[in-house]
């Protein structure tokens, strides 16, 4: 008889879903009109449980789930997942580490150069017509130059590596702030993320900090100064969007480019009307290869699990 896992988000690596069927039996929750009547007539025949990052699972749910080997979580984000009443059943739940850096770090200076280059509204530009209307040079502002620019990174993780590895490609010197100095790397360390905003002309927001909420405030926004720009590939909470949106909105910072919201999908009307903002859906690591990655190491870690063995990639056990 095959086990039973429980699947709280769609897969869209149809391979994947394939080889879960041929494994397991699947039950797909997000497509149960009653969910709470279908955990508590099959909630104790579940053996794994596949969920994302933003998604989680509850204690709640974890509670009516007494057969339960592992939760695997098709992310990195574990903010979601009490993982400290894991730790204390001894159950396993993984993440998807590593296999995102790479293509977090790519959009992150895709979303610095579109903001510095106004590529979006130039798109916009050509695509309205206006470029046969307004044919003169002068009809669009100039941008600001990417190369050189003095980029600040918050958070030097995986991530943070990758995006400055990419930055220095572009001589834009280092910065960084986090929870200590890291002796390996060459760049400069700055303790306060006020400090290391007043000198950087760009602020890449990378760090996978949990439980830190608002830390780019008013404060940070106004060190970065007219001039600056703010990205975003970490966390929404990361930013008091209020403060942010005053800040485009009144010319206090020059732009931003963000991948994460506070409440996605719900996004403030002033950062998705403004020309200065740069916005994508949450679609840092959505490429077929990182996807692909990613749902292979969920696959394991069920494998693992199910077969007693502490997954590889298991934050708790």
């Amino acid at each position: 008889m095959k086990p039973h896992i429980l699947q709280l988000n769609p897969i869209l690596i149809p391979a994947a879903n394939d080889e879960l069927a041929a494994l397991y039996q699947v039950h797909k929750l997000f497509e149960v009109e009653d969910q709470a009547a279908w955990l508590k007539e099959h909630g104790t025949a579940i053996q794994a449980v596949i969920t994302g990052g933003h998604t989680g699972i509850s204690r709640a749910m974890l509670e009516q789930l007494p057969a339960l080997k592992v939760v695997a979580v098709n992310g990195v984000g574990t903010d979601a997942v009490d993982l400290a009443y894991c730790r204390e059943r001894g159950l396993p739940v993984t993440a998807t580490l590593g296999a995102l850096t790479e293509d977090v770090a790519d959009l992150a200076i895709g979303l610095l150069i579109a903001a510095c280059r106004n590529i979006c509204a130039g798109d916009r530009f050509v695509r309205d017509g206006q470029w046969e209307r307004f044919p003169q040079p002068s009809a669009i502002p100039l941008a600001r130059r990417f190369s050189g620019m003095r980029v600040g990174i918050v958070g030097m993780g995986r991530v943070g590596r990758a995006v400055a590895t990419r930055a220095a490609a572009f001589g834009c010197p280092i910065r960084y702030t986090d929870l200590r100095r890291m002796d390996d790397l060459p760049h400069e360390f700055v303790p306060d993320l006020i400090d290391l905003a007043r000198h950087s002309d760009a602020l890449v927001l990378c760090a996978a900090a949990d439980k830190a909420e608002g830390i780019v405030n008013g404060a940070v926004l106004d060190a970065l100064g007219p001039r600056g720009f703010l990205i975003n590939v970490a966390r929404g909470r990361l930013v008091n969007e209020d403060d942010l949106a005053q800040a485009i909105e009144a010319g206090r910072i020059a732009g931003a480019g963000l991948d994460v919201f506070v409440d996605e999908p719900r996004v403030p009307l002033a950062l998705r009307q403004s020309d200065r903002t740069t916005l994508q859906a949450h679609r840092a690591s959505a490429t077929w290869e990182t996807r692909a990655a990613m749902i292979r190491m969920v696959l394991d870690s069920v494998a693992e699990g199910l077969a007693g063995k502490r997954p590889a990639m298991s934050l708790t056990t």
